[in-house]
C-alpha cells in the first residue's frame, strides 16, 4: 500500500509511456529523462497512450515497487495535455483520485496549498 503522508511527492511523466517496461526501464526513465532520484522515496506515475493503464514506481525503503492499474471502462485524466512542462507534480490525494479514474485531476488544483510553518514569536 502506498503511504498516506502529505510529505510524499508524486511526479507524473507528462507523455505516454511504454508500460511494457519493468523496474529497470521505468527507473531509467525517472533517472535519465526526469532527472530525479528514485531512491528518494517519491512516487512516479506513468500512463499509456490509451490512458487506460497506469503504473506507479516507488522506493519503499527496502526495494522498488510497481503498482499497476487497468481501467475496465473509460480512461485516466490526461495530465500531459494540461501542461507543457517536463513533469507534473501531484499530491498523494490527487494520485488516489487519478487511480480511481477521476476526470478532475490535472484540470484544477484539488488539494490545499502546502502549509509552511513559521515561528510564532521571536524572543
Amino acid at each position: 500500500m502506498i503511504g498516506s503522508t502529505r510529505a510524499l511527492k508524486v511526479f507524473a511523466w507528462p507523455k505516454p509511456a511504454d508500460l511494457r517496461q519493468g523496474y529497470e526501464g521505468l527507473h531509467g526513465l525517472v533517472t535519465n529523462a526526469m532527472g530525479r532520484d528514485v531512491l528518494a522515496g517519491d512516487c512516479f506515475l506513468f500512463v499509456n497512450r490509451a490512458r487506460n493503464r497506469c503504473k506507479v514506481l516507488m522506493w519503499d525503503g527496502t526495494g522498488l515497487c510497481i503498482y499497476m492499474k487497468r481501467l475496465e471502462r473509460g480512461c485516466f485524466a490526461s495530465l500531459w495535455r494540461a501542461s507543457g512542462c517536463d513533469e507534473v507534480e501531484l499530491t498523494l490525494s490527487e494520485l488516489a483520485l487519478f487511480i480511481e479514474g477521476s476526470s478532475f485531476v490535472g484540470k484544477k488544483p484539488l488539494s490545499p496549498q502546502k502549509y509552511l510553518p513559521r515561528p510564532l514569536a521571536i524572543f
